[in-house]
């Protein structure tokens, strides 16, 4: 089946899976004019297939209810994760007769951008897929011009920044951690061009995304008839790199034998092409991403600790959505705006309670949920207004949540709404007291930041030095009277 890559190198390749061949093959048929589609009837069959082509599937319809278990939707929920980890920036449509609103939401969460229930006429189908290959083909060149950047100011994206800052122009390996979804590669991209490597190559590997078998030649590149179909000798990713930098991302998923060899090349730079008795020496730095907890992998005997320990010289979380506060209000500002134009549409509009729904969703997904939410708010509220109800629709977040959310009125943010509680339980209250406690914890915090620098962190407090040092000095002094104010 990859043949039909072949068939139609300027169209869209769009994978199919459905375990139904007759519905399989009616959407081929009524699809192959606009895309070039390859189809699989199981989760199995169809990660096969994935790392067999030799560019992965722009979009992808996919049925929830596939084999061993076609009654349930949890080989289609296995199935999105699994595709958006081989090919993050894909657009998944879920297809399927289990349309309950409750699978719709779960589904959209784990990164689908948008479901459709059977039955559906193929033309609908169209219309759906044909707007989601507009945004698919206008991202990837957003991402191409210019340097990439963070968005957001809040003391979660502050502390990312500085890390950045901090660990840079070091030589050393970074581990970066995080969420599915939270941005990881941005990350290592922004890492590249806040060094002096930034005008070398920048080579990213996805480990999960080709077979196990071909990790090695792409890695370190291979002899004239190292293995089978080794017409010529050929480069790997840390000759290519030179240099600059190589992201191995989902760096848990590499094999453990191979895993001893990165670790060489980590130590000391050495490596060998496939086929090859000459030793090379990489001068590229590694940055490796993992969602998973390696040390977890590690103690099932999944991932070697030497290793781990060698890639986080340092380390890099990088924050879920839910901890990034008002930052999810610049996002949707950023992405409504760039989807709008992609669009040629007006961008929509969210009403009061919609933005407090918005700032009030933990965003399970980060922030590629947010993503296709906004694609699928432009594409049904051009120009428009979105209220409450719209937006819940689109968030999976049951009904008394939403309805919880979206009665704090705008009187009343977040600060105001604690401080209610706070004085609403009757408890002693002293106003100065948790004045200095505030200011204790900003004060701390910023110095946290900064890793003990006082300038840096008076910047990041928007005052000067010596203030800084007369207020830490006073909540030095006055920490015993603000503790006998509380007992008043």
């Amino acid at each position: 089946m990859p043949a039909a890559q072949d068939s139609a190198e300027s169209k869209p390749l769009l994978l199919i899976v459905d375990d139904d061949p007759l519905i399989a093959d009616t959407l081929s048929i009524a699809l192959r004019d606009a895309y070039a589609v390859v189809t699989s009837p199981s989760r199995p069959q169809a990660i096969q297939l994935m790392r067999q082509l030799r560019e992965p599937p722009t979009l992808a319809l996919v049925d929830l209810g596939l084999p061993p278990l076609p009654h349930r939707p949890d080989e289609g929920f296995a199935l999105i994760s699994e595709l958006l980890t081989l090919v993050p920036e894909m657009r998944i449509v879920v297809l399927s007769g289990q349309s309950d609103d409750a699978n719709a939401r779960h589904a959209r969460t784990l990164g689908a951008a948008d479901f459709v229930g059977k039955p559906c006429h193929p033309s609908d189908l169209r219309k759906t897929l044909d707007r989601l290959a507009l945004f698919t083909t206008s991202t990837s060149t957003a991402q191409d011009e210019g340097r990439p950047s963070l968005i957001g100011g809040s003391l979660a994206m502050q502390k990312l920044r500085a890390q950045l800052a901090q660990y840079g122009d070091s030589p050393f390996p970074v581990l970066i951690e995080g969420e599915s979804g939270s941005g990881k590669e941005i990350v290592a991209r922004c890492l590249h061009t806040a060094t002096t490597r930034r005008n070398r190559p920048f080579l990213a590997l996805n480990c999960a995304a080709i077979s196990p078998s071909l990790v090695e030649p792409t890695l370190f590149g291979h002899a004239k008839g190292a293995f089978t179909g080794a017409a010529g000798a050929r480069a790997g990713y840390f000759e290519d790199a030179g240099e600059g930098t190589l992201f191995l991302d989902e760096i848990g998923e590499l094999p453990l034998e191979l895993q001893a060899k990165l670790l060489r090349v980590l130590e000391n730079g050495e490596y060998q092409r496939v086929g090859e008795t000459q030793t090379r020496q990489s001068h590229a730095r590694i940055v490796a991403a993992t969602n998973r907890d390696l040390r977890q992998e590690i103690k099932a005997g999944r991932f070697r600790a030497d290793l781990y320990h060698r890639l986080s010289v340092f380390s890099i979380a990088v924050p879920a959505l839910r901890e990034m506060g008002d930052d999810r209000l610049l996002l949707l500002d950023h992405y409504r705006q760039l989807y709008a134009r992609m669009a040629r549409q007006q961008s929509f509009e969210l009403d009061a309670g919609a933005r407090r729904l918005w700032l009030g969703y933990p965003f399970p997904g980060n922030v590629r949920e947010l993503r296709n939410i906004v694609i699928r708010l432009t594409a049904k509220h051009p120009g428009s207004v979105v209220g409450t109800s719209d937006l819940a629709q689109e968030l999976d977040l049951p009904d008394e949540d939403v309805a919880r959310i979206s009665a704090i009125g705008d009187s009343e943010p977040p600060q105001t709404e604690a401080a209610l509680k706070r004085l609403g339980e009757g408890a002693p209250f002293n106003l100065d007291a948790a004045l200095a406690a505030m200011e204790r914890a900003y004060i701390e915090a910023a110095i946290t930041l900064s890793n003990g620098n006082i300038s840096q962190a008076a910047r990041l407090l928007g005052i000067n030095r010596t203030t800084l040092y007369s207020r830490m000095e006073a909540t030095r002094t006055g920490e015993a009277s603000t503790e006998k104010k509380w007992e008043h």
